[in-house]
């Protein structure tokens, strides 16, 4: 299957099987996404608001005080011309006033009253109600990432809760018997390296993946894999498996998958490394559609299935875009690899318009993947020379942080 395709398959699949939202606490909201909405339910600001210390004045100068607002508090209106009274900043401006003197352009008289212009210019003193959005406005659409800044905008509003979607479990399965868990790889065996690192991408991408939900190696056996599928199945709405996606004498995803009754959505995609890849569907017991993705057994390989099927049905079962590749402008020629899509490991410029290939990117090898931000996309048939602009599939990176 075409390397777009399987991604633009995987996406829908999960907006089909996304779950209704949930009410979550505003402090918790942070990294969900909106299942509703995010309207106004007032005002804002609700009310008329200083933005400066000083005096809301009415009719002509000079002004007798006859009293002080302070933000949190109500001042009565000003019924009289020649009055004042003095306001804080974020304090509500009282009716009757007719403008807002700074308290550094004001002076006093001998008898105590207030003298001064208020301030002419394109910038008034003071916010009006629905100056920022008024009541009923839809502020943020369904599907819109929750941040610290949304979750700010929420509690202005006076929201106590967003409706969000659920966050998908996920959960991983290791295959192979040649596998260690622990110590120094030789001898015919070889390291583990996905069992600890997939849980991360997996967060990265929206998931939750409990420590008890990442089992393995399992035992290179058709019912012990079938087994394993099926547990991991009952748990999580999203398996991930290691290895086995291909049909050697140990490969037994591909039967335990027709045992379970699993749709295949993509067998396979036209794309190196890493195209021995699947996602099928699998009827849960209540109804609801489970997923299982089969990562090829090597490092790099697994890295590249995950982020071209795993992270677009994520974004999808969290009911949010389908991701959208920048591009960018390799530094160096990128080589085709004939009809397949060729993903080749950089690294962003300090701009990050630019990209540069890395070494050590065969596809057993995790060293390339360490050193790189991403994926320049070569599309089938082509090949790229440095100065070209590429589509670019960025792995996900720690909060806040940039090339």
């Amino acid at each position: 299957m075409d390397w777009e395709e399987a991604r633009r398959l995987a996406y829908e699949a999960g907006r089909a099987a996304i779950g209704p939202g949930e009410p979550v606490a505003l402090p918790d909201a942070d990294g969900r996404t909106l299942a509703e909405p995010l309207r106004a339910l007032t005002d804002l600001p609700a009310f008329p608001t200083s933005s400066i210390d000083g005096w809301a004045v009415r009719g002509p100068k000079p002004w007798r005080p006859v009293g002080r607002v302070l933000a949190g508090g109500v001042a009565p209106p000003l019924t009289e011309d020649g009055t004042c009274v003095e306001i804080a900043t974020g304090a509500m401006v009282p009716a009757g006033a007719d403008a807002l003197v700074r308290i550094e352009a004001s002076t006093r008289d001998g008898d105590g009253r207030v003298l001064g212009e208020p301030r002419v210019g394109p910038v008034p003193e003071w916010r009006l109600p629905g100056e920022e959005a008024t009541k009923d406005e839809e502020l943020l659409p369904v599907g819109s990432a929750v941040d610290p800044a949304v979750i700010g905008v929420a509690a202005t509003c006076g929201y106590e809760s967003l409706s969000v979607h659920r966050r998908p479990r996920a959960g991983l399965l290791v295959f192979g018997d040649e596998l260690l868990t622990g110590g120094i790889p030789g001898a015919g065996r070889v390291r583990d390296s996905l069992g600890p690192q997939v849980p991360g991408w997996l967060r990265r991408y929206g998931a939750t993946v409990d420590p008890s939900a990442v089992a393995g190696p399992v035992q290179d056996t058709l019912e012990a894999h079938l087994s394993a599928v099926r547990g991991a199945l009952a748990e999580a709405d999203l398996v991930c498996t290691t290895g086995g996606t291909m049909h050697g004498p140990v490969d037994h995803l591909h039967p335990a998958l027709t045992e379970l009754g699993a749709e295949y959505l993509v067998n396979t995609v036209a794309v190196r490394p890493g195209f021995p890849m699947l996602l099928a569907r699998v009827p849960g017991p209540d109804g609801r559609p489970r997923f299982l993705a089969g990562l090829p057994g090597n490092p790099q390989s697994a890295v590249i299935a995950l982020i071209t099927l795993v992270a677009p049905l994520l974004a999808g079962l969290q009911g949010r875009p389908a991701p959208v590749l920048p591009t960018v402008e390799t530094t160096d020629k990128v080589r085709g690899r004939g009809g397949d899509t060729h993903l080749a490991l950089a690294r962003l410029g300090h701009d990050g318009r630019s990209a540069t290939p890395v070494g050590h990117v065969g596809s057993a090898m995790l060293r390339g993947l360490s050193n790189a931000h991403g994926f320049l996309v070569v599309r089938p048939g082509t090949e790229a020379a440095a100065g070209d602009l590429l589509p670019f599939l960025p792995l996900p990176l720690l909060t806040g942080e940039r090339p």
